[in-house]
């Protein structure tokens, strides 16, 4: 039960609120606005999708790495922003300049989305071009008690890093789906022994986004 004192100093009214009341104000204060990320990799069937809910205060490059984590991918490649007619990336050197872009660093998602945009692409390694289209989905005050970024959603596991592009996978599937294929146990000592392109984990994704590993 909520518990106040009212009372008076000369004209001045004064109200004191208990330990309790000021926790739960300290909460209500501190819970940041949320928004619902739903990932497509366009290009490949079927689907691969992640359901991500992350904070309006996110940085750019923070969005980056937890990306890479829920999608699966090792960061080891060149990736940019696109909101409308603005594309943003961290500054490499001439090729930054070439591609005409704006550097992501201090930039906020809430803040490159403004008020009317719903709708991004996430492109990553400028070789294999994975491109990623991100719609954005409101959603009510976030929980107090959930710790975010939060991965809620997702299906199938992301292409492996240096495959080749989309049809560098389809070829890619069809050697590990083959144990007669000359270059079937090549291909698996290159990924490390086994992969199933229908393998995705809620509660790893998780813990790596929330511990920093499995």
């Amino acid at each position: 039960m909520r518990s106040v004192v009212t009372g008076r100093h000369g004209s001045t009214r004064m109200r004191v609120f208990f330990r309790g009341d000021l926790s739960m104000a300290k909460a209500r204060r501190a819970t940041p606005k949320i928004v619902e990320l739903y990932i497509e990799l366009q290009d490949i069937k079927p689907l691969i999708w992640r359901r991500l809910l992350v904070p309006l205060t996110i940085t750019l490059p923070k969005l980056h790495d937890i990306l890479q984590i829920t999608l699966g991918w090792t960061n080891s490649h060149l990736h940019s922003f696109t909101f409308g007619e603005r594309s943003f990336s961290m500054p490499y050197d001439e090729l930054f300049e070439e591609l005409e872009m704006e550097d992501e660093r201090r930039k906020t998602l809430g803040a490159v989305l403004g008020r009317d945009l719903r709708e991004f692409v996430y492109l990553y390694d400028f070789g294999d071009s994975w491109r990623c289209r991100v719609r954005v989905v409101p959603r009510p005050d976030a929980d107090p008690d959930w710790t975010y970024p939060l991965c809620v959603g997702g299906a199938r596991a992301v292409p492996p890093d240096d495959v080749g592009g989309p049809l560098g996978y389809e070829r890619f599937l069809a050697v590990i789906r083959d144990p007669q294929h000359e270059e079937y146990e090549e291909t698996l000592i290159w990924i490390g022994g086994a992969f199933d392109p229908e393998g995705f984990d809620l509660n790893v994704v998780n813990r790596v986004v929330r511990f920093g590993r499995a």
